[in-house]
């Protein structure tokens, strides 16, 4: 490598030193003209041996231009060499697995939507979802977008997979939005056990509630952090052995309960507190107390006593 490429910057001296050499004078006496020298700004005068001949500095332009391509075309050559280093990797200590670099925190819930649909969008064989909560109206515009993505997945050849709440066999908006999603080539179950949200794509990347931060109820995390997403696979696919087959779910057989009625009976016999069930699942206590007195006049009992009793010697209780 050309040593002038280290020589530090042209100071206010150097530039005067050249000046005068270009003018036909002399350098100052004792002046430092190595940076001049080792740029090729100036050259030694062969007859007069404290002279210096002055140089042109578009050739010195082009000189240490042609350098530093030279050295960049060296950089990128030896870089090009670390995919090659890298898969080496895999011969030396072969039973130690590593993960990846871990995860992203997603603050809000639009952060969470846009790189949820970047990476779905990306997706080339499989799609898992668990959507445990309540179903509540959502924007139509908001539930046609996800039609649309499920739809040119499903068109890539992604095997898409979704896990919903038994409860929402009963609500209008999202038993349509699944019924479009299976006919489109979907697979859909329903269960009742509590659970995480998640999602999962390409057993790379996995979509998660955040429960690191206190007090950020609207954020996540996309982890892909190889044992992580991994872990998160078998916890859906645990879920999904448990759950029925959307097709399969038919007109309730244990009238006159509905299932959130159900799902409250069970969060009580668990033995959380009406006020926990609401937490729980997503309800006001106001609305849990409201659905409880439903069940008390549809049972025809006057306690919540009976109705346990009652709910011991169901027969049909929904199962997930």
């Amino acid at each position: 490598m050309d040593r002038s490429r280290g020589e530090p910057p042209l100071t206010d001296d150097d530039f005067e030193t050249y000046r005068q050499i270009a003018t036909g004078q002399s350098p100052p006496d004792g002046h430092d003209v190595s940076r001049l020298l080792a740029l090729r700004l100036i050259d030694r005068d062969p007859y007069a041996p404290s002279g210096y001949i002055p140089g042109d500095p578009r050739m010195a332009v082009q000189s240490l231009t042609g350098g530093l391509l030279g050295d960049l075309e060296a950089i990128v050559a030896r870089v090009s060499q670390i995919p090659a280093l890298e898969r080496l990797a895999e011969h030396f200590d072969p039973q130690r697995l590593y993960g990846g670099p871990g995860s992203e925190y997603l603050a809000t819930t639009a952060q969470m939507n846009a790189r949820l649909g970047e990476i779905s969008a990306a997706a080339h064989s499989d799609f898992c979802a668990v959507q445990p909560g309540e179903p509540a109206d959502r924007d139509p515009a908001i539930l046609r977008l996800g039609v649309e993505r499920t739809r040119a997945a499903l068109q890539r050849g992604v095997q898409v997979r979704s896990i919903y709440h038994r409860s929402a066999h009963e609500h209008d908006q999202t038993r349509d939005y699944i019924h479009a999603m299976i006919a489109d080539g979907a697979e859909v179950r329903a269960s009742t056990l509590p659970g995480p949200r998640l999602v999962i794509i390409d057993r790379q990347h996995a979509f998660v509630d955040n429960h690191v931060i206190k007090g950020e109820g609207n954020s996540g995390w996309h982890l892909f952090d190889r044992a992580a997403v991994a872990w998160a696979r078998s916890i859906f696919e645990i879920f999904w052995d448990h759950a029925t087959r959307w097709q399969d779910i038919g007109p309730a057989t244990c009238d006159p309960l509905s299932e959130r009625q159900w799902r409250i009976l069970r969060e009580l016999d668990a033995g959380y507190s009406q006020q926990q069930v609401g937490g729980r699942i997503g309800l006001s206590r106001r609305a849990v107390d409201k659905e409880l007195a439903t069940v008390r006049e549809a049972l025809g009992f006057k306690t919540m006593y009976q109705v346990m009793s009652w709910y011991g010697r169901a027969q049909c209780p929904p199962v997930g």
